[in-house]
């Protein structure tokens, strides 16, 4: 298991769910945080609590990475020791609505794929340009089995999460003389505010979609994103899907 006590870790999305458990756990490893989200309020409290509990430091900013703008003000602005960021967690996603594609909603369809697409190559084509010159660094998107299989009305939504793959896949060639890792870690059912978000705040039926089994928590998904992080140096994951036992694809699951 490789130390990464000291190093530098961008997480977006962090203020909630599997990028607010992923700053957790890589705050156990004395890792230095930059967190971006948008809701603020709940970064600086959370961050407070990191460097209270585990003495780290931790930088927060408000940002929308669907404005290439906003990005790269924010990284334009960090302090110079700050920039060398070892690892980039592509956290920032979303699902709005569940529609036939023919009923779909077109604002929900621009959210979906300024964010889980846009969004993800916008804080990439900052960031990664300073660990290219290093020659080291590690990139995690965080997908979904959704990228690997569609399921009844998720079609703009998977078709975010296959290009995520798309592009975990074209990193991973793109930089493979310098030295850089790329993973993808793809959840299947996870419990967070994603049903909730998705379904515009509807909490009744957000709660249906786990009713009958146990969902990952953001933790589960958390630890598949350290254990990509820790590995030897000459060892790059270049995939994790993981599932509740329950369920076997985004089409097949059992209830009970």
């Amino acid at each position: 298991m490789q130390s990464l006590e000291n190093k530098i870790v961008l997480i977006t999305g962090a203020s909630s769910g599997i990028g607010k458990s992923c700053a957790k756990e890589f705050a156990k490893l004395k890792c230095n945080l930059i967190l971006v989200a948008r809701r603020m309020e709940r970064l600086e409290s959370f961050s407070e609590e990191l460097k209270k509990e585990y003495q780290i430091n931790v930088l927060t900013f408000k940002v929308d990475v669907r404005n290439f703008e906003e990005v790269k003000n924010f990284y334009d602005n960090l302090p110079d020791d700050w920039k060398k960021i070892e690892i980039l967690i592509n956290n920032a996603g979303l699902a709005r609505g569940l529609d036939k594609f023919y009923e779909g909603k077109i604002q929900d369809w621009d959210e979906m794929i300024d964010t889980n697409i846009k969004g993800l190559i916008y804080v990439s084509r900052v960031v990664v340009p300073q660990m290219v010159e290093r020659e080291s660094g590690h990139i995690i998107n965080i997908g979904s089995t959704a990228g690997h299989d569609t399921y009844p009305m998720g079609n703009v939504y998977a078709a975010t999460k296959f290009a995520v793959k798309a592009l975990s896949q074209s990193f991973r060639i793109d930089l493979l003389d310098k030295g850089i890792k790329v993973s993808s870690v793809d959840p299947g059912m996870v419990e967070t505010e994603f049903s909730n978000v998705r379904f515009s705040g509807d909490t009744e039926r957000a709660k249906k979609v786990y009713q009958g089994l146990t969902p990952l928590s953001p933790e589960d998904v958390a630890d598949a994103v350290v254990y990509c992080a820790t590995r030897s140096k000459h060892v790059n994951i270049n995939q994790i899907i993981l599932t509740p036992l329950a369920q076997a694809s985004s089409n097949f699951v059992v209830r009970k």
